[in-house]
């Protein structure tokens, strides 16, 4: 969608060259202000991403998915882990990736302790979450 702009408004955007002082002019359509403005103002509002976290364990036992966060967390403290509810079921879920690649990565290494793990695809990533 970003390309798709950029390359709108690189084709209806007008360039005037002012003489031979080598001075550019930009003249900008209206329209195309205003759908970039927009734009911005939407992805300002949407603040999460698409991307790839690695899931645990899916209980309907809370007890026992807070348990597994715990050990989870002694096992690797460097990847960040927590559970969400979604009626009726408690998810343990670790990492946030924005590519497949190096969610499969990190879920190799993941596999070795917790066999049943596998990848799921989260859209409301927030981006201080992604690990880089």
């Amino acid at each position: 969608m970003k390309k798709l702009l950029l390359l709108l408004l690189v084709f209806t955007a007008h360039i005037q060259f002012a003489g031979a002082q080598g001075q550019v002019t930009e003249t900008l359509d209206p329209a195309v202000d205003r759908l970039m403005k927009t734009f911005v103002e939407n992805n300002r509002k949407e603040a999460t991403v698409k991307g790839w976290r690695i899931q645990i364990l899916a209980t309907t036992d809370r007890q026992r998915v807070e348990n597994a966060l715990y050990q989870f967390r002694q096992f690797y403290p460097n990847l960040s882990a927590d559970w969400i509810h979604a009626k009726p079921y408690y998810k343990l879920r670790a990492g946030a990736f924005t590519s497949r690649r190096d969610a499969l990565a990190t879920l190799s290494v993941v596999k070795v302790d917790y066999p049943a793990a596998y990848l799921v695809q989260d859209n409301k990533i927030k981006a201080e979450e992604l690990l880089w």
